[in-house]
C-alpha cells in the first residue's frame, strides 16, 4: 500500500513527537508499505521518513519545485516535483491508498481537512487515521464532538476517520480498513 503521511516540518518540537513519528515510519515500512509524504527532511515528516528508511522502506516525496534547495528535501526512493502546493497535495491524494495525520500546524490541518472533506463528498474511500501523540489532537476531537452535538457534522461524518495513540494500532486499522459500498455512503451523504 502507498500510505500518505501528513505532519509538521518544524525542528523545534518536544522529542516525543519525533520519536512517535519515527516509530510510525518504521512500522509502516516493516509491514511492507511505501510512505508518500511532502518530501521534507526536517520535522515529523523527516522523522517518519528516517523511521521508514531504518526498515528498508520506500519513500515517495512530493514537493513543489521551489523546495528544491539544499537541506530542505529528504533523499527519497522517488521524488516528484510539482509547480504548486495545490498540485503537490492533489498528487499525494491521488497516488495514496490511505492517509495518516501526525501532529502539525496549519499545513497539516489543511491537508487533513481537505482529505476528510473529499471523503465525506465521496471523492475517495480511503482509510484516514490520526496519530494523537501526547494528546496533541484532544482539542480537535472536542471540537469535532461539539460539531456533532450541535449538528454541524453527523456521526457518520465523524466516523470517516479514527484517532489512535499507538502507531501499531493505527497501522492495524489502516491495513484492515474496508470502505463501505458506494450506495451506502451516498445514502448517508444525502440523508438529513
Amino acid at each position: 500500500m502507498k500510505i500518505c503521511v501528513f505532519g509538521a516540518s518544524s525542528s523545534s518540537l518536544a522529542r516525543v513527537y519525533y520519536d512517535e513519528a519515527y516509530a510510525l515510519g518504521a512500522i509502516l515500512a516493516r509491514r511492507g508499505h511505501t510512505m508518500v509524504f511532502g518530501g521534507g527532511t526536517s520535522g515529523l515528516m523527516g522523522a517518519a521518513a528516517r523511521g521508514a528508511e531504518s526498515e528498508g522502506g520506500e519513500l515517495i516525496g512530493v514537493a513543489p519545485r521551489f523546495f528544491d534547495e539544499p537541506g530542505i528535501l529528504h533523499r527519497c526512493t522517488e521524488m516528484i516535483f510539482t509547480e504548486t502546493m495545490s498540485e503537490r497535495k492533489k498528487t499525494m491524494e491521488d497516488m495514496s491508498d490511505a492517509f495518516i495525520t501526525l501532529p502539525g500546524g496549519i499545513g497539516t490541518f489543511e491537508e487533513f481537512f481537505e482529505a476528510l472533506t473529499l471523503k465525506q463528498l465521496g471523492r475517495h474511500a480511503k482509510a484516514m487515521a490520526i496519530l494523537n501523540t501526547n494528546g496533541y489532537y484532544n482539542e480537535l476531537e472536542a471540537m469535532m464532538d461539539r460539531a456533532v452535538s450541535e449538528e454541524f457534522l453527523t456521526e457518520d461524518g465523524k466516523a470517516l476517520y479514527a484517532v489512535f495513540t499507538d502507531p501499531a494500532a493505527l497501522m492495524d486499522y489502516v491495513e484492515s480498513y474496508r470502505a463501505e459500498p458506494e450506495e451506502v455512503w451516498k445514502e448517508k451523504l444525502f440523508r438529513r
